[in-house]
């Protein structure tokens, strides 16, 4: 179900490979397709459990109450039309820090296109869109954390500039 697009100012209108992808603000009633993004691969099938929605609920609750933090979705309109469907998502965080003289980052994650979708341009209009937003709150750093399983996905991030300069390392709770 695709919101009022009238309702919800859009972020980017670009044209990509298959029609014009649109970038806007989530709406709670994106939530099941965002969830079918992040559980259409291998990892995300492990981790995503689509049958129970509250969980979900939760989080985009925190996520649409907290300005440092921006939950956003894609749109790809076929040629001529006037609504799509949401083929894309990711969730962006300023963060501050001490470090790098009080420097601002932003965090990327939950990065997904629709698998029909990938190399046609909208993760890369998504991602540039992202890293100007982080120029425009003044972030002097974008990071972001990716399975090392997912080569295509290095490969990526590094055509948009992103280099492996570290080594991330997390402990499930």
């Amino acid at each position: 179900m695709t919101p009022n697009p009238d309702a919800l100012p859009f972020l980017l209108t670009a044209d990509v490979d298959g029609g014009t992808f649109r970038l806007r603000h989530a709406s709670h009633a994106d939530l099941p397709a965002i969830v079918r993004l992040l559980a259409d691969d291998a990892l995300g099938s492990g981790r995503e459990r689509a049958g129970d929605m509250a969980p979900y609920e939760r989080a985009f609750a925190a996520i649409d109450a907290d300005p440092s933090h921006l939950l956003v979705v894609g749109e790809l309109l076929p040629k001529g039309a006037a609504e799509g469907p949401v083929v894309a998502t990711f969730q962006l965080s300023f963060l501050p820090g001490i470090s790098r003289q009080g420097a601002w980052r932003s965090q990327i994650e939950g990065v997904r296109v629709a698998d029909g979708l990938r190399g046609h341009g909208v993760g890369k209009a998504m991602v540039q869109w992202a890293i100007e937003e982080s120029r425009r709150r003044s972030c002097t750093l974008m990071q972001l954390t990716t399975h090392k399983t997912r080569r295509a996905a290095h490969r990526f991030y590094e055509r948009l500039g992103f280099e492996a300069s570290h080594e991330g390392m997390k402990l499930t709770l």
